[in-house]
């Protein structure tokens, strides 16, 4: 049995155009120990799964309206809010996208981190500081305990996602969701926080669930891929299989866009690929495929909304894909 497992999850936000699914059908599963790497662009529903597992939706005006999300066999879904705030940072954390906005601005970083830990764990204030300023040197943060008395109008956007990701880490979760977990930091401290990330999951058997843009971060860190659209998963398999071998055109259309090194054939660099158009409105979405109308293999059948299957180690919701080539 899989420690997190999502089935046939849906959720509905209330809009002034009425009910609009945010989540249609969307089933994952991850091991302890693995890496799920969750790729797609901004609207395709990646953070929306992500605060569907911490019990995060806000409602009004969104609702789960269907499936499951266990936890270690647990039912989250219907859990009292003791019980989630129980499992929140001792089973199960996230590392937030907007540090800014995720972090209180009238206590310390140090402060907050420790706050956690002592919620979780049988520790006195004194020492749950000292573990916050062990945390905070442990993610790259100069003067660590300098640092941990600073607010966080205090610190660099680089720092304030090293808080996130200290204080996400700091009770040793069964499962940590990082929804796009270094997108302001630079290229050597990225590489920090994934070795970071690997000792966790190495010391622990953390499951991790990294949500991002950044195709280079899953050939790094993800042992699985699952790529989203408009609120539905479209592909999923092992992470050298989606990249060597993607089978949905948007799956494609992701890799063909990462820049390629070196020259072309006019000595100059290749032009950078683009899948055109966006990711059409929720509300809009018709009977057919959501990615009909950007994709370049559309034909008759994709009036009709293709089904996840075909190969269970690698499925595909296409009805061109083994026709479809970007």
């Amino acid at each position: 049995m899989a420690l997190l497992e999502i089935n046939d999850l849906k959720v509905e936000f209330g809009t002034r155009y009425g009910p609009v699914t945010a989540l249609d059908g969307v089933s994952l599963e991850v091991e302890a120990g693995e890496t799920l790497g969750v790729v797609g662009e901004s609207g395709c529903g990646k953070s929306i799964t992500a605060l569907s597992v911490m019990g995060l939706i806000p409602s009004p005006p969104g609702k789960i309206a269907g499936g499951s999300i266990k936890l270690g066999g647990e039912e989250l879904i219907g859990l009292p809010d003791k019980r989630l705030r129980q499992l929140r940072g001792s089973d199960m954390a996230m590392i937030f996208q907007e540090p800014m906005t995720s972090l209180n601005p009238v206590f310390t970083a140090g402060d907050q981190i420790a706050e956690a830990i002592m919620l979780h764990q049988d520790v006195g204030k004194a020492e749950a500081f000292n573990r916050a300023v062990e945390l905070l040197d442990r993610v790259g943060i100069p003067e660590a305990r300098r640092r941990a008395s600073d607010y966080p109008h205090q610190l660099s956007g680089g720092m304030r996602q090293r808080v996130m990701i200290a204080m996400a880490v700091s009770c040793q979760p069964k499962v940590l969701i990082a929804d796009e977990p270094t997108t302001a930091l630079d290229v050597t401290v990225q590489a920090q926080i994934f070795d970071l990330l690997n000792d966790i999951q190495r010391d622990f058997g953390t499951a991790i669930i990294m949500i991002t843009h950044d195709m280079g971060a899953i050939a790094e860190m993800a042992d699985r891929v699952a790529v989203m659209y408009a609120g539905k998963v479209i592909e999923q398999g092992v992470a050298d299989d989606i990249l060597d071998n993607p089978k949905h055109p948007y799956a494609q259309g992701l890799i063909a866009c990462i820049p390629a090194l070196g020259k072309g054939d006019a000595g100059r660099p290749p032009p950078l690929a683009e899948i055109p158009g966006v990711v059409p409105p929720l509300h809009l979405l018709g009977e057919g495929c959501a990615f009909a109308d950007r994709c370049a293999h559309k034909y008759d059948a994709c009036a009709k909304a293709p089904v996840l299957g075909g190969d269970t180690a690698h499925p595909v919701a296409c009805h061109a894909s083994a026709e479809a080539r970007i």
